[in-house]
């Protein structure tokens, strides 16, 4: 809660919150601000829309029938659709297609999951029972490609339901992937509890071999309707699946990769050789805790399923929680913290994609930390949207309502100050001295480089925090402000404005106090006449390109202080090396042209680095 002087005075922590502008820059992916599409979330200002969840395991595209699996007593019926008026509930594809036009009308991307366990619903007849397992007069079969002239009316009594007859649809109703239709599919959904969540689909312990072919199928479909389509698989639930696919029967033969995210890996990228295509561009999974806090009768209680987390025990722990994504020195309350530590989850994944797929992106596709109600719930879910974009994360969606004080942590980035006003999207390196009681993630803007965002968190239940803020940048900040969401409500207020900034040699230092159990977001401002401390005679200087947006060829341009030597790069939006070059070059003005005819369109950086400085200007590249 934000405390009063006198207050704070009490028993301060004391934080050195240490950034760079310089370092650790790339793109944050807009869509780590994502959800699952469960509830009304326009001032969260979703980026990314997410279509699953267990229904979409069984999901007829054909007449839109569905199963609940053991969700709700394995039944099929017309849940997907009994919202919509009775001339809608049997047209092919309606639960797609009005999914994908709500992403439109809302600027986000749409991703769909696609069935790949073997059957979906047939009827909508209510309680499948265990005698009417598939195959059966319940279930139509579903297969990758249809390898015959595609239907728009498809043919619903072949008992076939085709994945990429359905692909075809949403193509024919929207244009491809880069025009505007559906970006990205998903390859089913938690694939180890087939047998857990539909037993009567698919009651055998699922394989590994199962899984990996599968998806290869699938992908290979979906890419022969809409090259450009984005795959997502395997849709992980939780450790046990990235370990071993939930002890798969035959495991073993696949224990030499170390677990089943890097045989996954392995194999989908030997498959992608054997076909000449990417078949997996998105590493899937999901991520709901483990960890426990004791509660106030002492029993252990997982965070995840406590939704108000009242008990102080529960809430350190799910503000801690965030610390096993990234964090090798820490290690939870949890049978995987236990076993395993240190999980330092992102890191360790990203690792094995380097190593068995490289170029594969990240996504968390449902996470979900409880307590949507509790000021604890909403510094867990800062932190992680801060971890997601501070690690490289593609695409993160919660699993749940984005409401309460969940909503409050994604308008901390998204919508600060109620006008769409959002956290910048070129990541910062930026770093704390206390990770227990405190969390800190910088950036800066491609569009707006006169501002520089720092959202720090005080996760003490009692103690405030004194943060000693040292931020390097070409530039010198010279004011900021304060907005910032605590334990007293869930709307986001602007609090006192940063004052006492100095600056030196490339540093801007200044001291803020942040109350107990408070997100608070600092937006640093620089003037214009502020920026070229850099174009003093002793340091290079980048400058912005000419045309931005570029068509063509755009020029970038830069100054040296003397003969040095520089190396310049292009990225894409992920930060990835497109190209570099690199040479000693002679004091004065350069000019370097940049031909982009061959770049897709979208957004792009250029970097500079000379004398130890490296300095990034963003661009986007239009057709």
């Amino acid at each position: 809660m934000l405390l009063p002087a006198a207050a704070l005075a009490q028993s301060p922590t004391h934080v050195r919150f240490s950034i760079d502008a310089g370092l650790d820059t790339f793109r944050i992916s807009p869509y780590v601000y994502g959800s699952n599409a469960q509830g009304d979330d326009p001032a969260a200002n979703i980026a990314a829309r997410r279509a699953g969840g267990n229904r979409w395991t069984g999901y007829n595209w054909e007449n839109n029938a569905s199963h609940a699996g053991t969700d709700f007593n394995n039944q099929s019926d017309n849940y997907m659709t009994y919202t919509l008026a009775d001339s809608l509930e049997n047209k092919p594809g309606i639960v797609p297609r009005l999914f994908h036009q709500e992403s439109i009308s809302t600027s986000s991307y749409s991703l769909i999951t696609l069935p790949a366990a073997g059957y979906v619903a047939k009827d909508k007849s209510g309680v499948v029972s265990p005698e009417q397992t598939a195959p059966s007069v319940r279930w139509a079969e579903v297969k990758p490609a249809k390898g015959s002239p595609f239907l728009l009316a498809p043919d619903t009594g072949d008992n076939i339901v085709y994945a990429d007859e359905e692909v075809n649809a949403l193509v024919n109703m929207f244009g491809k992937s880069n025009v505007g239709g559906v970006r990205g599919y998903a390859i089913d959904n938690e694939p180890a509890l087939w047998p857990t969540t539909h037993p009567r689909i698919h009651p055998a312990k699922t394989r590994v071999q199962e899984v990996i072919d599968k998806g290869v199928a699938l992908a290979r479909a979906v890419k022969g309707v809409d090259a450009g389509a984005e795959m997502f698989g395997p849709v992980a639930y939780g450790y046990a699946e990235f370990l071993n696919c939930q002890d798969a029967p035959d495991w073993s033969a696949y224990s030499s990769y170390g677990n089943f995210l890097g045989a996954y890996l392995a194999k989908m990228k030997e498959a992608e050789a054997a076909y000449n295509m990417r078949l997996l561009d998105v590493l899937d999974l999901h991520w709901y805790p483990e960890a426990r806090g004791k509660g106030n009768d002492s029993s252990l209680v997982r965070i995840v399923f406590d939704k108000n987390g009242a008990d102080p025990g529960v809430q350190r722990a799910r503000m801690q929680a965030p610390r096993s994504l990234w964090d090798s020195t820490f290690r939870e309350d949890s049978w995987i913290g236990q076993y395993f530590s240190p999980v330092a989850l992102i890191p360790a994944v990203r690792a094995s994609i380097a190593r068995y797929y490289p170029g594969t992106k990240l996504a968390f596709t449902e996470y979900n930390y409880g307590g949507d109600s509790d000021i604890s719930g909403g510094i867990a879910v800062a932190d992680v949207l801060g971890i997601f974009g501070k690690y490289g994360v593609y695409m993160s969606n919660y699993w749940g309502t984005v409401g309460d004080y969940i909503s409050t942590a994604y308008r901390i980035y998204r919508n600060y100050d109620g006008h769409f006003s959002a956290f910048g999207d070129i990541n910062a390196r930026a770093v704390s001295s206390d990770n227990q009681n405190s969390s800190v993630h910088a950036s800066a803007s491609s569009s707006d480089r006169s501002k520089f965002h720092i959202v720090a968190i005080n996760k003490s239940m009692t103690d405030p925090i004194i943060g000693s803020f040292s931020v390097r940048s070409d530039r010198k900040f010279t004011s900021g402000r304060a907005f910032a969401f605590d334990g007293s409500g869930m709307d986001i207020r602007e609090i006192p404005a940063v004052t006492g900034m100095t600056s030196d040699a490339g540093v801007t230092n200044f001291t803020y106090t942040i109350a107990p159990l408070t997100v608070v977001h600092l937006v640093l401002e620089s003037v214009a006449a502020d920026v070229p401390e850099a174009s003093s005679a002793n340091e290079a200087t980048l400058d912005g390109n000419y045309p931005n947006p570029a068509t063509g060829f755009t020029t970038i341009g830069y100054s040296l202080p003397r003969q040095c030597h520089v190396r310049l790069r292009l990225l894409d939006a992920l930060g990835r090396e497109i190209l570099a070059t690199d040479g000693e070059r002679a004091a004065g003005s350069h000019r370097e042209a940049l031909n982009t005819v061959t770049l897709p369109a979208g957004a792009y950086f250029y970097q500079l680095q000379v004398e130890g400085r490296v300095m990034t200007r963003g661009f986007s590249v239009v057709k």
